[in-house]
């Protein structure tokens, strides 16, 4: 049974339960099994060894959510080959690709936790009353070890981009 975080954030003002631990800088970030949106599984241990970004979001379809994918977006280039960057959410892989396709998003990849919401356990994002992922941004070093942790309080609220964005080229640099 995973452990439940009940009111850890709240979404449009109400508490939800997480479910799943809290994780927290300094310790070993979990794998997941996700599906690309070519409906493969994709373990997410195979990203580590480089700079792994992790955006998660609620669903790629609403205001936010869209504003954070092409923010992180928008600085994927500018932090190279040795970052990459993932925005995990339980919209259907088709929903993703679709999304992608007619925003023009090319420098996130998009993963879909909805088969087993294996990342939301994992990471402790996965909101039980909604079956979402809550908005989270971690970034993990080349050694699979968190280096920033952001839990945001208000899901309808935008993380904290920059932190986010210092922490990725602080890794590189270790």
């Amino acid at each position: 049974m995973s452990q439940e975080r009940n009111g850890a954030v709240t979404f449009a003002g109400g508490a939800v339960t997480l479910v799943g631990p809290e994780v927290k800088v300094g310790d070993k970030a979990p794998d997941a099994t996700l599906l690309s949106n070519a409906l493969k599984d994709v373990q997410l241990s195979s990203y580590f060894g480089r700079v792994v970004l992790l955006s998660v979001v609620p669903s790629l379809d609403t205001g936010v959510c869209d504003a954070q994918t092409r923010r992180f977006n928008e600085v994927a280039s500018q932090l190279g080959n040795d970052v990459v960057i993932l925005t995990i959410s339980a919209d259907l892989p088709f929903a993703q690709k679709r999304w992608c396709g007619a925003t023009g998003i090319d420098q996130v990849e998009t993963l879909s936790d909805h088969r087993a919401m294996s990342f939301g356990t994992a990471f402790g994002t996965y909101i039980k009353e909604l079956r979402l992922e809550a908005r989270a941004v971690f970034v993990v070093n080349q050694q699979g070890v968190f280096t920033y942790v952001e839990y945001v309080p208000e899901v309808t609220q935008h993380p904290n981009y920059e932190a986010a964005i210092e922490a990725a080229k602080a890794a590189l640099k270790k």
